[in-house]
C-alpha cells in the first residue's frame, strides 16, 4: 500500500512504517559492505605492525575466532614469526574484534584463518589464473594492493582494478574479458 492510500486508510503510524522501510531498502542492507572496509578508526599501531609486512586487512573479512587465533599465533604467523608486545596485541586484537566480520561473508572461518582461502575470495578470483598469482609484482594472493589500488582502504572494487606488473599478453587479454 502507498503512503496516500495507508493515510486515507486512516493509518498514519504505518504510513511512517512503510516511509521507513522504503528509506532502508533503497539504501540496501544495513551496513552492507561497511564491514568489508576499513573502518575509519585504523590504529597507527595496526597500520605500523600489519601494514608493515602486508596490507593491513580490514578486520571485518574475518569472523572474530579467527581474528583470535590469528593474534594468538603471532610467533608462527603464516610462516613468519610476528611477535610483538603483549600489551599492543591486547589492544590490536580488541579492535580486530571490535569490527570483525559478522556478514554472510565472514560467518564461517576460512581454512587456516586465511582471507585468500574463504570461500567469498575463492569465488571472486576464480578466473584469475595460478600462473598471475607467481608474477613478480603480485607473489601470492594475499597480495591485493597487487591489483586493487584502494587494498589500504579496503577498497576491492572490481571497476579500479589494474592489471599487475609483468602480466602477459594472454593475461592481458584474459584480463579484459
Amino acid at each position: 500500500m502507498t503512503r496516500r492510500r495507508l493515510a486515507r486508510a486512516g493509518r498514519p503510524g504505518l504510513v511512517l512504517a512503510a516511509a521507513a522501510a522504503a528509506g532502508l531498502l533503497a539504501l540496501g542492507p544495513a551496513g552492507a559492505g561497511e564491514r568489508e572496509r576499513m573502518p575509519a578508526d585504523l590504529p597507527a599501531e595496526v597500520r605500523q605492525e600489519c601494514a608493515s609486512c602486508h596490507v593491513a586487512f580490514p578486520p571485518g573479512l574475518l569472523p572474530r575466532e579467527s581474528s583470535r587465533r590469528v593474534m594468538a599465533g603471532l610467533e608462527r604467523h603464516y610462516g613468519t614469526d610476528a611477535t610483538i608486545d603483549e600489551a599492543l596485541a591486547r589492544r590490536i586484537e580488541a579492535w580486530l574484534l571490535a569490527h570483525a566480520g559478522s556478514t554472510r561473508r565472514a560467518r564461517e572461518a576460512p581454512p587456516e584463518d586465511r582471507i585468500t582461502r574463504s570461500a567469498w575470495f575463492l569465488r571472486e578470483h576464480r578466473r584469475v589464473e595460478p600462473a598471475t598469482w607467481r608474477l613478480p609484482g603480485v607473489k601470492s594472493a594475499a597480495n591485493c594492493a597487487a591489483c586493487h589500488a584502494g587494498a589500504e582502504r579496503g577498497d576491492f572494487d572490481d571497476d579500479r582494478l589494474r592489471l599487475p606488473e609483468g602480466a602477459s599478453p594472454g593475461q592481458r587479454r584474459a584480463w579484459h574479458d
